[in-house]
């Protein structure tokens, strides 16, 4: 087995490379610092030990001495150990001490480099290490307080070497660190880009000059550039549409995935805070089969979606697509649509506005069965229409949805939101339920007319309603919303 030093990068978690995601997913052990993103370290197996190891608010480090045999005591117990740094484990991260420390022990072990927060963060800010005609070189040096680097560091000879500096750590220290640059010989007027959480959806710029770096107010993490290349400002992380935005998102963890990734790629910090969990139907899915059981015998002449829910609990129990046989399909919307695409069926109807009541309107007349598989609670406004025209439905429970129990934290963190997202009836009464009207954003968004209802019903004030009802639909309300406040 093996010891693998991991370099989690400044702080997006998707900056990890692509080897650290693979051998944190089977790691047996994690030891790890005081990570910018704690999600990284879901990607190792739900039951792999996770030692913390990093200097925690209100308590001392471990000392690198016990880190060091705590990493050689694991890797000789034959652990795939993963020791999790942040940046690059070779670069101010005492990495080459725990390597030293396992060749002596021989414990074998591999180093995975990480973006390091000397390069990445810069980029994020739109400010190139280097660049023709400004810096043809660059030197990154550490700017901390214990020791401080100028005991160790000839500040002259880095002012002498021109280029582009790019101090770690020194936030404390940056008044000593800009006199001494200036004595060396750098004019009062270069240009400092100041980054604080870096990578993050915190992330600040602040531009100032080494002459006035030590009365800018700044507070750690931060990353300094010092230098030509620290005038340009090629931003594009802190441009996106919903950077600096905090958004709940009430979805089921099972379906909120989508909504999240893109609400990240657009800039937003999301905060999970799933308002129901979907479970099994109360009879453990008998009605279920027994639906898909008919559908082979022919007994309908439609199956109705209304939800990708329904659509995985069904599709899962059919031998494949044949199982339709003649029978059509409807679905409710293109997501329910695209849920059955993964199974390879094509949806033969779809309204052009995903409600219950647009289906209704477009659904054709007649006098054979449908089969409604849906959630255990839901309005029977298809039911009843559908009856209204001839038709005989069947209702089965495909799935049933719960009240979530969110952590006393996650609400902490909501009630800080600028906005929160409903996608469902079902996350407005249940969120409500859990975490009551205080924790609330000043920003409600909805998917659609029948949610947004519901909303209001329950005396929240409904921002805006997406166009579409869909994911696509809420972001682009919510870039909507946001933008103009």
């Amino acid at each position: 087995m093996t010891v693998y030093l991991v370099g989690a990068g400044p702080g997006d978690p998707d900056l990890l490379t692509v080897k650290g995601a693979q051998v944190l997913g089977r790691a047996d052990v994690v030891v790890y610092d005081r990570l910018s993103v704690a999600s990284l370290l879901d990607l190792a197996p739900p039951d792999a030990e996770r030692i913390a190891v990093g200097k925690m608010p209100g308590h001392p480090s471990v000392p690198q001495e016990e880190i060091n045999a705590l990493l050689v005591a694991r890797g000789r117990d034959g652990k795939e150990v993963v020791r999790l740094k942040g940046g690059d484990p070779f670069v101010f991260a005492r990495g080459g001490e725990e390597a030293e420390a396992l060749l002596d022990a021989g414990v074998p072990f591999e180093v995975v480099p990480g973006i390091t927060s000397a390069v990445g963060v810069p980029a994020y800010a739109g400010v190139p290490v280097t660049y023709r005609g400004r810096s043809t070189s660059f030197t990154v040096v550490t700017g901390h307080e214990d020791p401080w680097a100028a005991t160790e560091t000839d500040w002259d000879a880095v002012a002498r070497v021109g280029g582009t500096i790019v101090i770690l750590m020194g936030v404390a220290t940056r008044t000593a660190i800009a006199e001494r640059l200036i004595a060396g010989g750098l004019a009062d007027e270069t240009p400092v880009a100041a980054v604080r959480w870096g990578t993050r959806p915190e992330q600040r710029t602040v531009r100032t000059t080494l002459g006035q770096l030590g009365d800018v107010e700044l507070e750690a993490p931060v990353t300094m550039v010092v230098g030509a290349v620290a005038e340009l400002d090629l931003r594009w992380f802190e441009n996106r549409p919903l950077f600096g935005r905090r958004v709940v998102v009430t979805r089921a963890r099972e379906q909120a995935s989508e909504l999240v990734d893109r609400l990240h790629r657009l800039g937003a910090e999301t905060i999970e805070l799933p308002a129901i969990t979907i479970g099994d139907a109360d009879d453990g899915g008998a009605k279920l089969g027994d639906g898909v059981t008919s559908l082979r015998g022919g007994d309908f002449q439609w199956v109705v979606f209304t939800s990708v829910n329904a659509v995985d609990r069904f599709c899962a129990l059919l031998r494949d697509a044949r199982d339709f046989g003649t029978t059509k399909v409807a679905a409710i919307g293109p997501g329910t649509a695209a849920a059955l695409a993964r199974f390879g069926i094509e949806a033969d109807l779809m309204p052009e506005r995903f409600v219950a009541e647009s289906l209704v309107e477009v659904f054709p007349s007649g006098d054979g069965g449908v089969l409604l598989p849906r959630a255990a609670v839901a309005r029977d406004v298809l039911v009843d229409g559908l009856a209204a025209k001839g038709w005989a439905v069947t209702v089965v429970e495909a799935y049933r949805t719960r009240p979530a129990e969110p952590s006393p934290e996650a609400l902490a963190e909501a009630r800080k939101a600028d906005a929160i997202t409903f996608t469902s009836s079902s996350t407005v009464t249940n969120f409500l339920q859990v975490a009551g009207v205080d924790a609330v954003a000043p920003v409600v968004v909805c998917i659609g007319p029948i949610t947004a209802a519901t909303a209001r019903d329950a005396g929240l004030t409904v921002d805006v309603v997406a166009d579409e009802h869909t994911v696509d639909g809420v972001v682009e309300a919510l870039v909507s919303v946001l933008s103009g406040r």
